[in-house]
């Protein structure tokens, strides 16, 4: 009788999507992503969230899929099978510091936390209405999720000490570059994947600080190699991630920065984008 062939034990790899524009589409995640996370999950593989939201603008809606865990708020905050692993916020100086100036401008923005999205009394309308702007803006037919982000929104009380881990900024008479000079130390800037475009809306987070950390931060905890990592992104702040993952699968449309650290592409949501790649890539 001939010896029976060694069993190959498939390679648990671990996978990182990015939300707006790359696993969701204005919100809404399309049927065949969520079964392909279910059917990568049921292969063996790990897949999480990994996004610019903080956790109160991730709802069932985002996550009823099932996921092992979730990066949010940038890197900010890494949660991984209920552990939360990291969570950091804006040190009270440079808090102080960027609401000070923020206000001075009279500028629309959010602060985001793990519990809630706080907003100052003055912005509120004006906020409101830069995301229903946004979501009304979606291609006929299809749904959006706006319920999504004003559903945790909470009015910021005079002289309220919240901990946040981002500053969403979605209209500043000022460019956000003057912003951040005027604010100093260690912030930073990306665009906003939800306010429009241009010099004058943008995410402010802690310099340093970034999606990758998120990914570095989870396959350390489940002792996965960083070459069986893959990460799905189509935003600036998804560059670090996708340079530092195995594999890295950048959005077709993506910026010229993005597509350069890419090792792939993977179609838009509303093209089954998430469904097409986990095929091609061996994960369902």
């Amino acid at each position: 009788m001939s010896a029976e062939s060694p069993t190959t034990t498939p390679t648990t790899r671990a996978v990182f999507l990015d939300v707006d524009g790359t696993y969701a589409d204005y919100g809404v995640v399309p049927a065949t992503h969520a079964e392909a996370v279910r059917a990568a999950r049921k292969a063996g593989n790990k897949v999480f969230i990994c996004t610019g939201r903080p956790m109160p603008m991730l709802p069932e809606s985002i996550l009823g899929a099932g996921f092992d865990g979730v990066v949010a708020s940038a890197g900010s905050y890494v949660e991984v099978d209920g552990e939360v692993l990291v969570n950091r916020h804006f040190p009270a100086d440079l808090a102080a510091r960027a609401l000070a100036s923020l206000d001075a401008h009279d500028a629309v923005y959010i602060l985001e936390a793990q519990d809630a999205i706080h907003v100052p009394p003055a912005a509120e309308a004006r906020f409101r209405a830069h995301v229903e702007a946004h979501y009304a803006s979606a291609p006929e037919g299809r749904p959006t999720g706006s319920s999504a982000i004003l559903g945790g929104l909470r009015t910021l009380q005079p002289g309220a000490d919240v901990p946040f881990a981002k500053i969403s900024v979605f209209e500043s008479p000022v460019p956000m570059e003057q912003l951040v000079a005027e604010i100093g130390g260690d912030i930073d800037v990306v665009g906003n994947s939800i306010a429009a475009e241009g010099p004058h809306a943008g995410e402010l987070f802690r310099r340093g600080i970034s999606k990758a950390d998120g990914v570095a931060a989870t396959i350390e905890r489940l002792g996965i190699a960083r070459e069986d990592s893959i990460a799905f992104g189509d935003g600036q702040n998804d560059l670090e991630m996708l340079a530092y993952a195995g594999i890295g699968v950048a959005i077709e449309g993506s910026s010229p920065e993005l597509l350069a650290v890419a090792q792939r592409t993977a179609l838009p949501p509303h093209r089954d984008g998430i469904a097409v790649a986990f095929a091609e890539l061996g994960l369902i």
